[in-house]
């Protein structure tokens, strides 16, 4: 069955500004959707903030340039991802639907299948 990677992106300000009410009221809807949607999840994580990635780049004469920070600036950040098995994009968007994104929304994306 054909999978997809729901990756949410939100506001981390939004986040910060709205204190341990609003978080707490997320993680107990990321809790349901799991429950509910437990059968089709095959993976997914919360990530760290922006500000602790770090970046790698290639430079022009192929040396890795590593750099703190996000590979780009962007007013909503990459805060976690779902990995969920479909039979087919329209289902998979009907989940994606689900998806706790208070501050943000989520972009769906097929997984690439390398058989």
């Amino acid at each position: 069955m054909p999978q997809y990677t729901v990756l949410i992106y939100e506001s981390e300000a939004a986040y910060a500004n709205a204190g341990q009410e609003a978080w707490d009221a997320v993680y107990r809807a990321h809790e349901e959707f799991q429950r509910k949607h437990g059968d089709v999840l095959r993976g997914g994580q919360a990530l760290r903030p922006a500000a602790t990635a770090t970046s790698i780049r290639t430079g022009e004469a192929g040396e890795a340039l590593v750099t703190d920070g996000p590979y780009a600036e962007a007013r909503e950040a990459l805060g976690g991802f779902y990995v969920i098995e479909a039979t087919d994009l329209d289902q998979a968007l009907e989940i994606a639907k689900q998806v706790p994104a208070r501050f943000g929304g989520v972009e769906v994306r097929p997984v690439m299948a390398f058989e």
